[in-house]
């Protein structure tokens, strides 16, 4: 797994965030779920919306919104998230690294 940990701050509200990728499915995709939760429904929209807000502004890439029915909120970035947060130097090495190291050949 490649977790990137983001420190965004919009308005007066600071927060943390942590973007975690896997390789999911037949294909060996790089996947990312990000769970958004609060105690309130209004707090938990409206982080999830600053949420999007910064990997969009990184990455140049809206990412996927999911609602679940308990209501957890899901944001979901592929591998075209990923090649955005490539783009800083801070990153680049680790995410090419961690590409090579999880990529594999179907026979």
């Amino acid at each position: 797994m490649l977790r990137i940990r983001i420190t965004a701050e919009a308005g007066r509200v600071r927060r943390d965030y942590t973007i975690t990728f896997s390789r999911r499915r037949a294909d060996n995709a790089a996947v990312s779920f990000a769970y958004v939760r609060a105690d309130a429904p209004e707090v938990r929209k409206a982080d999830a919306e600053r949420l999007v807000a910064v990997i969009e502004a990184l990455t140049g890439v809206k990412p996927w919104i999911r609602r679940m029915k308990n209501g957890t909120i899901v944001i979901v970035c592929y591998r075209e998230h990923l090649d955005g947060f490539a783009r800083f130097a801070e990153l680049a090495d680790a995410i090419e690294k961690w590409l090579e190291e999880t990529s594999y050949v179907k026979s």
